[in-house]
């Protein structure tokens, strides 16, 4: 099931990184840059949802999306971090720390997985709070600007995404910890 729709849905979010980054590299005034890349984010990070819930309306769940998906969920958040600091608009510790917890859990869930254990390292609930308070900072920073005459996006993106990393590292303990007794009956 390569090419169906939840699949090509997943894959968008993967080729819609070079498209968020090039738009910084438009001969576009700041705020229209901003504006765009930020509907881009939402656009694309919507179809996180829509893959999975077409995926299984449809029938058309498959072992390759289950893996797809969060890899483009991943190199999504990822890049637009790195655009993040290279605009100045989030801290490099933040960034180090959210894609650090990324690659630690994907290498852990995948050492699970291959032991038989995955289920211990199952997504749970502080990860999704984890990734919707992600979700909101990412297009907040990128547009950086008021909303509606009231919000100062780069600010409440600053707080966001700092609850975001307190939230990374919370989970990433949580699964950890989860880990541990497989971690350590594998040892013996």
């Amino acid at each position: 099931m390569f090419w169906t729709l939840p699949t090509i849905m997943t894959w968008t979010r993967i080729v819609a990184i070079p498209l968020i980054v090039g738009v910084f590299y438009l001969p576009l005034s700041e705020p229209m840059r901003n504006l765009v890349a930020t509907v881009m984010f939402i656009v694309f990070a919507a179809t996180d949802w829509l893959d999975g819930f077409l995926a299984r309306r449809l029938n058309q769940t498959s072992a390759f999306g289950a893996f797809l998906d969060p890899v483009a969920d991943k190199f999504l958040v990822c890049a637009s971090l790195l655009v993040l600091v290279h605009l100045n608009r989030a801290d490099v510790f933040v960034a180090l720390i959210i894609i650090g917890r990324e690659i630690a859990i994907s290498a852990l869930r995948e050492w699970m997985a291959q032991i038989g254990a995955g289920k211990s390292v199952a997504v749970h609930m502080i990860g999704k709070v984890k990734t919707v308070v992600q979700m909101v900072a990412i297009p907040f920073l990128l547009f950086n600007g008021t909303l509606f005459g009231l919000i100062d996006t780069g600010v409440w993106g600053q707080w966001l995404i700092w609850i975001s990393a307190v939230l990374t590292v919370w989970s990433m303990v949580y699964y950890l910890q989860k880990a541990i007794p497989e971690i350590r009956a594998r040892a013996k």
